[in-house]
């Protein structure tokens, strides 16, 4: 079965989903709290500038201001907060603290982070020069994170962006019958955790205990095979299209292209299908009856994404909130340094 590429789609600032009043769709606008202004421009991240001078406790600024911030996020499916001017990672955790009193461990992790306290994380090791393409963090997870928190502490040079896709209007853009055969088969993600790429099987579980990983696996729906290498195979079906816990949406909520072998640059694909095999590849995704997905599939979701991508560069101390089921998210190529810290939080079980 072949797809055809949809008609391209500009895009656009997110538009909000709730009851809240946020003025018109573009342009800038007075903000929720006294002295505080929303940029919304077509093509660009909505961006929250704090008032100013900078909070001398961003923190405490943070914690006063939660739900409100929340909301935002609600409305538009993610907010950049300019004018906080973070300047370090001590700083970060506690904004992220206050934000989300409960922040996830990074457990079934794509590549390795390097942690800067419990539940923050530096960004995913991964080249400057490759982009890292639209994804839902850690979908492919039984209780995905509902929230993301990043931090700007070094803003790269030139590129590095974050950028956005709105996960509802994706779905409305891909071909009906590719989305209603990955809502009635969903999709498995095959993974090979060894040493050389990604993160190791002891990094992605956070133990070196065979025994605890293959609990883990049964408690969470994923297949396991350890190999005679010392190499851990896994297979896990998840959906494809889940339903927002807070405003009912369909969300194409995945990371079906992203971890796929035709996302790959062709040389990497080659090399990697040489070493390891075409069936135990470090990752790689299937339509969930088992059937591979093919490059057309793979290039029109990837295309989608691309049409409807909006983005805002970096500052340094910037803070951004997205909404993971409703906003995918990427990582533009990039000139270093770059440093940007994570965190992940409210598990939304519901969508499962």
């Amino acid at each position: 079965m072949s797809f055809t590429t949809p008609a391209p789609t500009a895009p656009t600032s997110f538009v909000p989903t709730t009851g809240m009043t946020a003025g018109p769709v573009s342009g800038i606008m007075p903000g929720p709290m006294p002295g505080s202004r929303m940029d919304l421009q077509p093509g660009k991240t909505p961006v929250l500038h704090a008032p100013a001078p900078a909070p001398a406790d961003p923190a405490a600024w943070a914690a006063e201001h939660r739900h409100t911030l929340r909301d935002l996020v609600t409305a538009y499916g993610a907010v950049l907060v300019r004018g906080l001017e973070l300047s370090d990672s001590a700083q970060v955790g506690a904004v992220f603290a206050d934000l989300a009193p409960t922040l996830m461990p990074d457990t079934e992790a794509f590549a390795p982070r390097e942690a800067y306290g419990p539940g923050v994380y530096s960004s995913t090791a991964w080249p400057a020069n490759q982009p890292m393409c639209m994804h839902h963090e850690l979908s492919y997870t039984h209780s995905p994170p509902g929230l993301l928190l990043l931090a700007c502490l070094t803003a790269p040079v030139t590129g590095g962006a974050t950028a956005l896709a709105d996960s509802a209007a994706v779905l409305d853009a891909l071909p009906p019958e590719l989305v209603q055969r990955f809502e009635e088969e969903g999709w498995l993600l095959t993974r090979t955790y060894g040493e050389d790429i990604g993160a190791s099987w002891a990094e992605a579980f956070g133990t070196e205990d065979r025994a605890a990983v293959e609990e883990y696996c049964r408690a969470h729906a994923i297949e396991s095979a350890w190999q005679d290498d010392g190499s851990l195979r896994t297979r896990q079906r998840r959906p494809a299209v889940v339903r927002h816990p807070v405003t009912g949406r369909r969300c194409w909520f995945n990371q079906i292209a992203f971890l796929n072998e035709w996302t790959l640059e062709p040389e990497v694909r080659e090399y990697l299908i040489d070493v390891y095999g075409a069936d135990a590849l470090p990752f790689n995704t299937r339509f969930g009856g088992g059937d591979p997905i093919g490059e057309d599939v793979v290039e029109l979701i990837n295309t989608v994404y691309t049409e409807l991508t909006i983005r805002e560069p970096w500052q340094s101390g910037d803070l951004m909130l997205i909404d993971n089921i409703r906003t995918a998210h990427s990582r533009e190529p990039f000139e270093p340094p770059r440093e940007i810290l994570v965190a992940m939080a409210a598990p939304e079980a519901s969508t499962r």
